[in-house]
């Protein structure tokens, strides 16, 4: 007698609860970053730039639920540039867009060719890519009278960053989660600051957004960025809690324990003739 295959089904219920779970955490990290770091005023037009991929559609979305409901009063806009790269799906992003009934504006510039020609095979892109992009995203924020811009940099892109310059360029430097941009006439924001990337996955997953894949940083397998993100990954997996452990420290920050001079006045520094209370640190137990 041939046993038959025992199939296992999920209870679609517990489905539904940990989806509703997902999206109320991400709902309230992006809440609180927003309200941590002053992103959102009232009166704001918030441009959301929507490359297409899990995390600027995640937060396109996040932030849409948060408008219904926030007492603060603001519109968003979101904007795709389309840089046309071979291949692109030009539609799939306005149909997508119509369908939610978010106003929106596609922007054509071939940054594509650009790059590539400028570039050499095997270099890496990101760069240029992102500095031409920035141009671009930034006279249209002026264009279409948007007083911030959001970017879908979560809380993994920032630790990347902040190891990437401590690793290879000797700096205590990540993404800020918002900042003035160098010409003084945009603010950026990172409203998925506190946010991890397996969320934005499962996220993205649940709610089926129409993923574009970008060919140009997509095809670049030996980034540095890629080998940071593997090297977190791996914390995640073996040492719990150290990942959310660095980011509770880019968020307290003491200069008068590092060496930089420019931080803190060591040179005159002198008794205080009082007893002055500080947090023990591992260096001092």
């Amino acid at each position: 007698m041939t046993a038959r295959p025992i199939r296992l089904h999920r209870d679609p219920r517990k489905n539904a609860y940990e989806a509703a779970k997902l999206a109320k955490r991400l709902r309230h990290q992006v809440g609180q970053a927003i309200a941590d770091f002053g992103m959102i005023e009232e009166g704001d037009r918030v441009m959301v730039c929507l490359s297409g991929g899990k995390d600027s559609h995640a937060l396109l979305d996040v932030l849409l639920l948060l408008k219904e409901k926030s007492p603060v009063k603001f519109d968003l806009v979101a904007v795709n540039l389309d840089q046309k790269q071979p291949g692109f799906p030009a539609r799939v992003l306005p149909e997508y867009l119509e369908g939610r009934g978010v106003p929106f504006r596609i922007v054509e510039q071939d940054t594509y060719s650009i790059v590539k020609r400028v570039i050499p095979e095997g270099a890496t892109m990101c760069s240029l890519c992102s500095r031409l992009r920035r141009g671009v995203l930034y006279r249209v924020a002026g264009e279409l009278g948007a007083t911030k811009i959001a970017l879908g940099h979560h809380r993994d892109d920032i630790l990347a960053t902040f190891f990437l310059n401590l690793f290879h360029q000797g700096k205590l430097k990540a993404m800020p989660a918002k900042l003035r941009s160098d010409d003084g006439r945009h603010i950026v924001i990172r409203p998925l600051a506190y946010v991890a990337e397996q969320d934005l996955s499962a996220y993205a997953a649940e709610k089926r957004f129409p993923i574009i894949p970008c060919s140009l940083c997509g095809s670049q397998e030996n980034l540095q960025r890629r080998q940071i993100g593997e090297m977190l990954k791996g914390w995640a997996r073996t040492e719990p809690g150290r990942i959310e452990s660095i980011t509770r420290a880019l968020t307290d920050v003491v200069p008068s324990h590092l060496l930089d001079r420019r931080l803190f006045d060591f040179v005159n520094l002198k008794p205080s003739g009082r007893v002055e209370v500080k947090e023990p640190l591992f260096a001092e137990l």
